[in-house]
């Protein structure tokens, strides 16, 4: 037995590289929306575990998918035999995501292993080495994953050889314009990436990690257009705001986009490690290139993901994002009136993010100190988010699709105290010193 609190010890056991800490939370179980810290008190949840709570916490459709599937489990494994959960949940998945032709699934754990897999199979199957990605981007923390990324947190990490990594263009800070970027690309086909080289463009419908940014509408579309001119394949990444969130079952039917593969994760598990590429049958049955876990698509996990997709058709969750996720965003831009640091609330349904600027004329961005002590001081008042951005300026609100309105209000109340005790020196940088991980 030992004395200590559940902070200490995590901080004495789980690796540093394995996680990322907001606030002192420590978590000992969770009910519908609320998250049940060490001590019995309960938090309004805004993050939804950082995306995978789509239904929060507990919820029947999950539970009762779990306990039935686990009772009498179909083996452990897709990968030596099929399971029901399995090919129930990749049939269903077919008929959700458009697309054309004869096409099929593959499961893994996680959104990076999802975008592992796209990754290694196109380049198999087409020959092709080279892709394109974009300054801002997250699809994932394994190498390959990682190395068509390009956010600021992974400078660590060499980005992956002939990766061509495009300005994200932000209607917000327009220092690059579409029409700009969409410039770059052409002059880069037409000098040190030709296209025939390139095998797809990893694409985020709207960019989460790099600050919730909306893209210029249009912008995707028409780089879609010049990728199908070369034959280069659309991979849409769908891992974090994919499946209602965005106030439509999947993010980018807002920009018009036909993708060749569309890849889940984070809430297709509804909380379990799930995903998923959708593709074209001559790439995905591509066998030597060879993407094989042992555990992925087992029968839980894949009965879990199919009483989510059952749940967000059945309970209405696309419309209800699209309600509450405009209540909730339209209350946060009130608080602008209150808060010069506020300079913009934007996203999609229940993606929202608030840019925390110094000064709304220059739009510079706070500190990341500044953001941190906002989320520290939202979890003293009973709310969990995070931050987001690559200045790490950005609040990020990704809460369960089953928020009601009454919490929504909650939290923008929670949000308004929050930003107004950080203005008056409420909370202190060493309060924060070790909550600054991203």
């Amino acid at each position: 037995m030992t004395n200590l609190g559940l902070r200490e010890r995590d901080a004495r056991a789980i690796a540093e590289i394995g996680r990322l800490r907001f606030s002192p939370l420590s978590l000992v179980g969770g009910r519908g929306n609320r998250l049940i810290e060490e001590g019995g008190r309960e938090v309004l949840d805004l993050s939804g575990s950082a995306g995978p709570a789509l239904l929060g916490y507990g919820h029947p459709a999950i539970v009762e998918a779990v306990e039935k599937s686990i009772r009498n489990m179909a083996g452990a494994s897709l990968l030596l035999y099929p399971n029901e959960p399995a090919v129930s949940l990749a049939e269903k998945l077919l008929a959700i995501t458009p697309g054309e032709g004869d096409r099929r699934v593959w499961f893994g754990h996680s959104g990076s292993d999802a975008n592992d897999c796209a990754l290694r199979v196109l380049a198999a199957a087409t020959g092709r080495p080279r892709f394109i990605s974009f300054i801002g981007s997250y699809h994932g923390n394994l190498s390959g994953s990682m190395g068509i990324s390009g956010h600021t947190a992974m400078t660590h990490t060499l980005p992956r050889p002939g990766v061509l990594l495009l300005p994200y263009p932000d209607p917000y800070r327009p220092r690059f314009s579409a029409e700009a970027v969409l410039s770059m690309l052409d002059y880069q086909f037409e000098t040190t990436c030709p296209p025939d080289q390139v095998a797809a463009v990893f694409i985020e419908p709207l960019m989460s990690d790099g600050g919730l940014i909306v893209p210029p509408p249009g912008f995707l579309k028409a780089l879609q257009e010049r990728c199908r001119r070369h034959g280069i394949r659309i991979v849409v990444d769908e891992v974090k705001v994919g499946l209602a969130r965005s106030g439509l079952i999947h993010c980018f039917e807002h920009e018009g986009l036909a993708p060749d593969m569309v890849v889940f994760g984070k809430a297709l598990g509804g909380g379990l490690p799930l995903s998923a590429v959708v593709g074209p049958r001559e790439i995905m049955d591509h066998a030597p290139a060879f993407a094989l876990l042992t555990t992925a698509g087992n029968p839980v996990a894949t009965a879990a993901g199919g009483a989510v997709l059952k749940a967000i058709e059945d309970e209405h969750l696309a419309e209800r994002s699209a309600r509450i996720g405009k209540l909730f965003a339209d209350g946060l831009r009130t608080l602008a009136d209150r808060h010069e640091i506020i300079g913009e609330v934007r996203g999609r349904g229940l993606a929202v993010g608030v840019d925390l600027v110094v000064d709304r004329a220059t739009r510079e961005p706070v500190p990341a100190t500044t953001t941190a002590k906002i989320i520290y001081r939202c979890y003293e008042l009973g709310a969990a988010l995070t931050y987001v951005g690559l200045k790490a300026n950005v609040l990020e609100f990704m809460p369960p699709l089953t928020l009601t309105e009454d919490e929504a209000a909650e939290g923008v109340a929670i949000v308004d105290r929050a930003i107004a005790d950080v203005m008056a020196g409420k909370v202190a940088d060493a309060d924060v010193a070790s909550f600054m991980m991203w």
